[in-house]
């Protein structure tokens, strides 16, 4: 049965190299990621950086020669909080690495949002344009202060923000 688009997905990922973030599931509790404080705010929780990083050393410890980290990361969400901690956290870690930091965002279609649905009212559209603004804004800031070299990539030239 299929819930979401990961269902599509054929290749078979190695179950360490996929950590779900429960509460903002389909069907969770909190409902959407939406602002970078709420991304960011994930890996104050001890529990989830310390299991952040036994994922992380299980495959830096199958490197013969490690060379540094890619990092593909929304930044229109709060997904570029995530990532913002994500950075930093390997930054500190493995300071003499390099960092490949790839900001993603979408492309906006003038009759709707980004999933090409119906555009909500006005004032909940325009909200959602702030918060877009303001996780695109705080993302390239702190992403690229911790990389190594961070790189925009949009399929459109506004950085999917309308």
């Amino acid at each position: 049965s299929v819930q979401v688009w990961s269902d599509y997905l054929n290749v078979h990922l190695h179950p360490k190299s996929v950590y779900v973030i429960r509460q903002y599931m389909h069907d969770g509790d909190c409902g959407c990621l939406e602002a970078f404080g709420q991304g960011e705010s994930l890996l104050q929780d001890p529990g989830c950086v310390e299991e952040l990083e036994d994922r992380l050393h299980f495959y830096v410890e199958e490197c013969d020669y490690l060379q540094g980290f890619q990092v593909l990361c929304d930044l229109h969400n709060g997904f570029s909080g995530v990532g913002a901690k994500v950075t930093e956290l390997l930054y500190d870690e493995y300071s003499g690495k390099g960092i490949l930091t790839w900001g993603l965002t979408p492309v906006m279609s003038s009759g709707g949002d980004s999933n090409g649905w119906i555009s909500p009212p006005p004032r909940q559209d325009s909200q959602k344009n702030f918060y877009r603004l303001m996780n695109t804004a705080l993302g390239i800031v702190h992403l690229s202060s911790h990389s190594s070299l961070f790189c925009p990539l949009s399929l459109s030239g506004s950085l999917g923000i309308k």
